[in-house]
């Protein structure tokens, strides 16, 4: 295919390739300013739990009649609590009561889904479906986003003494428990505006990889919650760019994008570092 102007516009040319562009820009701001904090945090399986749990909310919603987007919540959320009850009632650590609650929802959303009729595709809940984006999903997914965007924004301060010292937090007079609980609510209604863009398994590396890329590149966290955006986004478009062109998915040709840039970055940190050494060396040497 001879790639001209006209052949490198071409995906801007379809309704559902613009829709996808959308919903790229519209989740990339909220799972990036997340991703911040669950970095700092250490929560980056606490994220690949509630994306894999809310399997059988949805089916549930789905057999109900209600809202698919309530069943979501109403796991993710489940999954959270029972997550924080379990790990602080036992001598379990929290990663191993995570690896088993969401691999048991997991398993019984699966069990769920093939027990009923259903035109929905499980490829489609599990690793989205960008290119089948409508209106409807667009509004759902800007609201929740903006949303979600909008607190994080706001509340930034709070939840990042949280995350890095929760004792002082409350000495200071935060709120602890809401603030614990509030990000956990976020991070599930995230990843329910996420469902058409990347699904449910591949959600996780939208929550994880720019945040620790901006981590690898950046030292202030103000400076990392808007680089961290800029990469996600960028990354998106990118990925859903160049999907088109490769006749592959969007969400896997995005993650691997972002992996090829966090490789980059961390490759780039450590070169950095190498030099500032060899430079501290030279100066205590003379």
């Amino acid at each position: 295919m001879e790639f001209d102007l006209a052949t490198a516009l071409l995906p801007f040319r379809f309704p559902f390739m613009q829709n996808a562009f959308y919903i790229a820009m519209i989740v990339s701001v909220p799972t990036a300013l997340l991703s911040c904090f669950l970095v700092l945090k250490g929560w980056a399986l606490m994220g690949d739990a509630i994306s894999h749990a809310v399997l059988p909310g949805i089916v549930l919603a789905y057999i109900l009649g209600l809202p698919l987007i309530l069943g979501a919540f109403a796991a993710g959320m489940f999954t959270a609590v029972a997550t924080g009850y379990l790990a602080g009632n036992s001598r379990v650590k929290q990663d191993t009561v995570m690896g088993v609650v969401f691999s048991g929802m997991f398993g019984l959303g699966i069990v769920l889904y093939v027990s009923i009729e259903t035109n929905a595709h499980l490829d489609h809940i599990l690793f989205g479906n960008m290119l089948g984006v409508g209106t409807g999903d667009l509004w759902q997914a800007g609201l929740i986003s903006g949303g979600v965007a909008l607190l994080l924004v706001l509340k930034w301060k709070d939840w990042l003494l949280h995350s890095f010292d929760p004792a002082q937090a409350r000495a200071s007079g935060l709120w602890v428990t809401a603030l614990h609980y509030g990000l956990l609510a976020l991070i599930s209604l995230t990843i329910v505006a996420t469902l058409n863009a990347a699904g449910l398994i591949l959600a996780i590396a939208l929550l994880i990889a720019p945040g620790a890329i901006a981590f690898l590149l950046v030292r202030k966290f103000r400076t990392m919650l808007w680089v961290s955006v800029l990469i996600c986004m960028a990354s998106m478009l990118l990925g859903t760019y160049a999907s088109f062109f490769l006749d592959s998915a969007p969400a896997p040709t995005i993650v691997l994008i972002l992996t090829a840039v966090f490789v980059v970055a961390f490759t780039s940190s450590q070169i950095r570092n190498r030099r500032r050494s060899m430079q501290r060396m030279a100066e205590e040497s003379a």
